[in-house]
């Protein structure tokens, strides 16, 4: 069930913010409308792409609540919990609303940089507490370390409850290892959206998507129609869609996709510190491709 649940596109979902810095609960509920009348098939919410690292852990517990609300009935939920530190990380998954989500994101532990060995301890000792399947996370750009594919894919063997990873390594050869030694129930996604057609063709089930938040339909269509087989109509909307996936990710994410989605009025273009809005100059270049795009 789970497998089928995390096949096609699944959407990062930012957490919106009014210029007080609050949670924008009416933006956010207006961008949970778009993403399922766009055809996405799941919602990620507290994934990076939602400053995750300057929510409190009231905000955490709220945003789960709200994102379950509003989606219940029409898309299933996996929700994000991720930390450098491992014993937070087994607490957390002990205490956090989780019933109605489907299964648990959770990004490689970040800044103080483990060994293979203890990425796959890390892992290991989530999945024991975790109530929900386990989906590893690998994002070296952010984290500073890359999950070898060996220790993917000795997670994937050994450890009964982890059951997918959204691989964001950029590596092309990691991933076709991860896709061709994986255990057959074992569900690999894409997490970088220039090249999830690309991964598609080369095996992997799926997207979980930043653009996805706005470009909701297209890329949607772009992902079912590679499942499908349909690559002349998937590499026509990669075509059609590649250079926003640049300016998305030109200075930050999510800073870009927050810029997409202010011109667009489902959010106001408002950030936590450290994160701040893109440059005038990117602003700008994201306007005009809208035009185009419109």
């Amino acid at each position: 069930m789970i497998q089928q649940q995390l096949r096609g596109t699944g959407v990062a979902i930012v957490t919106p913010f009014t210029e007080k810095g609050d949670v924008d609960y009416d933006a956010l509920e207006k961008i949970i409308r778009h993403v399922i009348d766009g055809g996405i098939d799941y919602i990620v919410s507290l994934g990076t792409t939602g400053e995750t690292p300057t929510l409190s852990a009231t905000e955490k517990v709220d945003l789960i609540r709200f994102t379950f609300e509003k989606a219940a009935g029409q898309v299933p939920v996996v929700v994000g919990i991720g930390d450098y530190n491992t014993r937070d990380v087994m607490k957390r998954l002990e205490t956090c609303p989780l019933d109605d989500a489907i299964a648990v994101l959770s990004v490689a532990p970040y800044y103080n940089k483990p060994s293979q060995e203890g990425l796959f301890q890390h892992y290991k000792a989530i999945a024991s507490a975790s109530p929900k399947p386990i989906i590893l996370y690998n994002v070296p750009a952010r984290t500073g370390r890359n999950m070898s594919a060996e220790t993917t894919l000795r997670l994937a063997r050994e450890v009964e409850n982890i059951v997918a990873v959204k691989e964001a390594s950029g590596d092309m050869a990691q991933c076709m290892q991860i896709i061709k030694n994986k255990p057959d129930d074992f569900v690999v996604v894409s997490g970088d959206d220039n090249l999830a057609l690309a991964q598609v063709a080369c095996g992997m089930e799926g997207l979980i998507s930043v653009g996805a938040n706005f470009l909701t339909r297209d890329i949607s269509a772009m992902i079912k129609a590679a499942l499908d087989n349909r690559f002349e109509e998937a590499r026509a909307l990669q075509y059609k869609l590649l250079d926003a996936f640049e300016l998305m990710f030109a200075e930050n994410n999510p800073a870009g996709i927050k810029a997409f989605l202010a011109e667009a009025g489902l959010c106001k273009n408002e950030f936590r510190l450290p994160v701040v809005p893109v440059s005038p100059a990117l602003q700008q270049r994201i306007r005009e491709w809208l035009k185009g795009y419109e």
